[in-house]
């Protein structure tokens, strides 16, 4: 009982530490959501073998969504004239990064590895969409297609409605109310049973491993990045929840370059995306992901350990020290407002396990005992 104490209060400490900037997070994304034109975004995304891969890059680093949730995203975008590069491109850095997970990321690490997340992401998507172009290019005109409907109340489809009209429609306020709603409680809804997950997980990494073994055994090098690849590619985990298991795993002596490499593998890729990534853009773009996902993440890892090492910064000690700065009375309400609007998302998902399994033992058939008794 002391030791399920200990790991609940080590998670309720990175809980407090990260809740001000995931609420932040989450209020960029919601306005993104609403603000950020998808017809506009469409159209840049077509011509050019590397113009449309690198803006597809940037406008992937602050949305957020997970590698399951980009998907349907980037299929959008595919559908509306995006070429096979850009598409590549978005896929890789959306997952990657997000305004969420950089937030977290400086709550919970520190300004390097907040400003080493975003670079390395854009990088590691630049290389594989250029690739993927320069293998596979054919020059596309913009075609407009469903997914451009208002993120508002979705009153135009985006292709019978002109944005000189459409925009007249709502309000500064009604386009704020909506974007608030999609982060707290549609965007949220998706990441909340995640990101705890991830919380509760930190926690028992925080409290049942020993402090000097991953720093002893496993701490970097080769070695340490090939683990965190292995462990990270097929796993599925936002960019937000791996956040305070990696502070966990730097805590306890793994390199910033190894956790980096799980920072970004784990977001980027699992089974289930990869699978629908192969229909998608094909086999030949679905491997072009993974290598460059795992050679970048490799590569940027060792180099981030070279770049602490030159500036003398110790990773584990710089952990968490942006949490310092904020009141006490910031952080408790901040962790007051997730839990509250956590409690709906989780219990529709555990209505919905429960469902499953009920429906599931409903369709198991009769044991010889039953059958005997009747």
């Amino acid at each position: 009982m002391n030791l399920i104490a200990q790991i609940f209060s080590a998670s309720w400490n990175l809980l407090q530490e990260a809740s001000i900037y995931v609420v932040f997070g989450l209020l960029i994304s919601g306005l993104l959501k609403v603000f950020l034109d998808p017809g506009m975004v469409a159209r840049h995304l077509g011509q050019g073998r590397f113009a449309s891969v690198f803006k597809a890059a940037v406008l992937g680093i602050p949305i957020p969504l997970c590698s399951c949730g980009v998907l349907p995203a980037a299929l959008s975008l595919k559908k509306q004239g995006a070429n096979n590069g850009a598409t590549t491109a978005f896929m890789i850095s959306t997952p990657e990064s997000g305004v969420d997970s950089i937030a977290i990321t400086y709550a919970l690490l520190d300004p390097i590895m907040t400003v080493a997340r975003p670079i390395v992401a854009f990088v590691t998507a630049a290389i594989a969409g250029i690739s993927e172009n320069l293998l596979g290019y054919t020059e596309t005109s913009f075609r407009p297609h469903t997914g451009l409907r208002c993120p508002v109340d979705g009153c135009c489809d985006g292709i019978g409605c002109p944005p000189e009209i459409h925009k007249n429609h709502h309000t500064l306020i009604e386009k704020v109310v909506a974007g608030l709603r999609f982060a707290y409680a549609d965007f949220w809804g998706d990441l909340a049973g995640w990101f705890l997950f991830g919380i509760l997980l930190a926690g028992a990494i925080t409290t049942l491993i020993p402090d000097d073994v991953f720093n002893h055994y496993l701490g970097s090098g080769w070695p340490a990045m090939v683990l965190m690849l292995a462990v990270g590619i097929p796993l599925y985990i936002c960019a937000t929840a791996s956040t305070p298991i990696a502070a966990a795993l730097i805590l306890k002596g793994v390199s910033p370059g190894a956790a980096l490499v799980f920072l970004l593998a784990g977001p980027a890729t699992n089974i289930a995306s990869l699978t629908v990534l192969v229909g998608i853009l094909g086999k030949r773009a679905a491997a072009l992901y993974v290598t460059a996902i795992a050679v970048c993440a490799v590569g940027f890892g060792l180099l981030l350990d070279q770049v602490y090492a030159f500036l003398g910064v110790s990773a584990a000690a710089a952990a968490g020290r942006a949490s310092e700065i904020m009141p006490g009375w910031l952080q408790w309400a901040a962790v007051l407002f997730l839990l509250t609007i956590s409690v709906k998302p989780l219990a529709h998902a555990l209505k919905n396990k429960f469902e499953k399994l009920r429906s599931r033992q409903d369709k198991t058939p009769y044991s010889s005992h039953d059958c005997g008794a009747t």
